[in-house]
């Protein structure tokens, strides 16, 4: 779990991200406070691995609060104002959010925070499943159910034996969740379980009913984890 505290004088968007965290299943609210003197305070008792900072804030902005930190975290600047964006990626920011923050953008914005943690790992061997996130539930879905996955915009589209779900992610951040010995990459819009796959056709593979794409550069490596499982 990435544990979070969360840095913002304005009450509602307190809220907002405090509701986001939650339902976030990688996540963890440590505290939440008004300012950066109360974030001091909190960091001097608790380890936080990530700050969501306001850089609009009295007496002391988000932007110097987080330059007086000896032991830096990793840090997503919200804030209404565009023109702080450039300063607050030189202090190697991995995201700024834009009030008010939808919660797809602040999905993204974990999984970039997941990636430079090093926390996008691959399931142990016994885990047998992964949770999808849909429709405003979370699935639990065994991995002998899926059958490919699609991208679709800023959503991934996981096509199961009995149904398919649009899940708020991306390929990259699904393929993280998904054991590399059954399932690998086809194309830049597909990945595939190739405990599924039929047959190959030219530059297409059948997977069930459905015939998926083979993008030229993925094609080695397709066929060799296809030999090797």
């Amino acid at each position: 779990m990435i544990k979070c505290l969360v840095v913002d004088d304005e009450p509602l968007s307190r809220n907002v991200l405090k509701t986001f965290i939650n339902d976030h299943p990688d996540l963890t609210l440590i505290g939440e406070c008004k300012d950066a003197f109360r974030a001091m305070e909190i960091l001097s008792k608790e380890t936080a691995d990530l700050l969501f900072l306001d850089i609009n804030m009295p007496k002391l902005s988000g932007i110097n609060f987080y330059k007086s930190l000896n032991q830096k975290p990793a840090v997503i600047f919200t804030t209404a104002y565009p023109e702080f964006a450039v300063e607050g990626f030189e202090l190697n920011a991995i995201d700024y959010l834009m009030k008010p923050i939808a919660f797809e953008r602040f999905v993204q914005a974990i999984q970039k925070v997941k990636d430079k943690l090093g926390t996008a790992k691959k399931p142990n061997a016994i885990h047998d499943h992964i949770l999808l996130k849909a429709d405003k539930k979370m699935y639990r879905t065994p991995f002998e159910n899926i059958l490919y996955c699609e991208a679709l915009g800023d959503y991934v589209k996981v096509h199961l034996i009995d149904r398919t779900l649009i899940v708020t992610t991306t390929m990259k951040g699904i393929l993280a969740d998904l054991p590399e010995d059954q399932f690998v990459r086809t194309h830049k819009s597909y990945i595939i379980n190739k405990t599924k796959f039929e047959y190959i056709e030219g530059n297409q593979i059948k997977i069930g009913e459905h015939m998926v794409s083979i993008g030229q550069s993925y094609r080695e490596r397709v066929l060799s984890a296809l030999n090797n499982g």
